[in-house]
């Protein structure tokens, strides 16, 4: 079979990392992948994979733009013969729906978060996808966003959770040259036990509320906040002048990026502290497979990303004492505790997160639509 599947951009994040996954796992499979996009620096990634890409403005939220992108589409459809479209963002997804109608295939769509939108306008703007023959969602949170929200058969909402790569993120692939290697460029110093905040410079990422809480922590530590500030200049500035303001300044440091895995594996904590609920976040199940404990937001897809108190800790959204004591109690674990919780962790993510899982699924989405739309026509 031939799939297309379309987004905004290949940038970076969960939606595009998912793409790429599955792009892999249809070549693998046999069948022709293909994936319209804005661009990115992961398009390199998707061409290694054996897939084509195909550079459209597919980000654009402008209705003639959408207008235009849907016959663009038809025409594609025709010219690479696509079976099957899976439209992973809402303006695309308007595009598809479009065009799907004129071209007669059918299309999936997949709730990466729980939009939001009260007022008529956006509701309508959101209703898109759940306009597929299937509506994938990443987590039990998004399903039940969903169905509470929308005007959707339960059969058509199918939950697949997000998958790592088990290839990549595995601790015995990390040397001790590896990890020193990065603990030398985030400047760690020989000894200290490292936090790491993983994630890009937001607001909604509560990088300020982790920084107030380090500020109360008085055992040893060296903390890393690790992830490209996507533009938001002032709010780097901001980060690094109140990390000056509350005595960090030589217990933290600020990376754009790096080798995760191997920032993982180095971490003694890992802390994932968003001030919005996510769809189905990865760092929480990132860390735990590279046998770092978590402390995370109970917030959302979260709640199913780890079992507080035994792979990990969940903490109230916003709540600087909870996230204090969590980081002190992660602190003081005895080695026996530490690891028994990384044990426990990494087998939560092995049974549930696998990226081979997650594509499986995905690709057998595909063929039952497929299989549904020719037995009807």
């Amino acid at each position: 079979m031939t799939v297309l599947q379309i987004l905004p951009s290949l940038v970076a994040g969960g939606s595009e990392r998912g793409t790429v996954d599955v792009a892999q796992a249809l070549v693998q499979a046999g069948h022709r992948a293909l994936v319209i996009s804005a661009g990115g620096r992961m398009v390199n990634e998707l061409h290694d994979k054996g897939a084509a890409h195909f550079t459209w403005p597919s980000d654009s939220k402008n209705p003639l733009t959408i207008l235009a992108n849907s016959q663009k589409l038809v025409a594609f459809i025709k010219e690479h013969q696509v079976d099957l479209i899976h439209a992973r963002s809402r303006a695309p997804a308007w595009s598809v729906y479009l065009a799907s109608k004129q071209a007669g295939v059918p299309f999936i769509t997949t709730f990466h978060a729980a939009y939001k939108g009260k007022m008529p306008w956006k509701r309508l703007y959101n209703s898109v996808m759940t306009c597929g023959a299937r509506v994938i969602a990443v987590s039990k949170f998004v399903s039940k966003h969903i169905a509470e929200n929308y005007e959707i058969t339960d059969w058509r909402i199918v939950p697949i959770l997000r998958g790592i790569d088990l290839s990549v993120f595995d601790p015995a692939k990390i040397t001790a040259e590896r990890k020193e290697k990065f603990l030398q460029a985030a400047g760690v110093p020989a000894g200290v036990p490292m936090i790491l905040v993983p994630g890009r410079l937001s607001p909604i990422k509560g990088q300020e509320l982790t920084l107030r809480a380090l500020a109360q922590v008085k055992q040893p530590f060296f903390a890393v906040i690790m992830g490209p500030d996507q533009g938001r200049v002032e709010y780097r500035n901001f980060l690094n002048d109140l990390a000056k303001d509350l005595g960090l300044r030589n217990k933290t440091s600020f990376l754009p990026g790096g080798d995760m895995p191997a920032a993982y594996a180095a971490a003694t904590l890992v802390l994932s502290t968003s001030l919005v609920a996510e769809g189905c976040p990865r760092v929480p199940v990132e860390a735990q497979a590279m046998g770092a404990p978590v402390i995370a937001t109970a917030l959302g897809g979260t709640f199913e990303t780890i079992k507080s108190g035994e792979t990990g800790w969940l903490v109230p959204k916003g709540d600087l004492d909870a996230l204090v004591g969590a980081i002190n109690t992660a602190l003081k674990m005895s080695p026996e505790e530490r690891a028994r919780m990384v044990r426990a962790g990494q087998a939560f993510v092995r049974a549930n997160f696998d990226m081979k899982q997650m594509c499986a699924k995905t690709l057998k989405v595909y063929e039952e639509v497929l299989n549904e739309f020719k037995a009807d026509k």
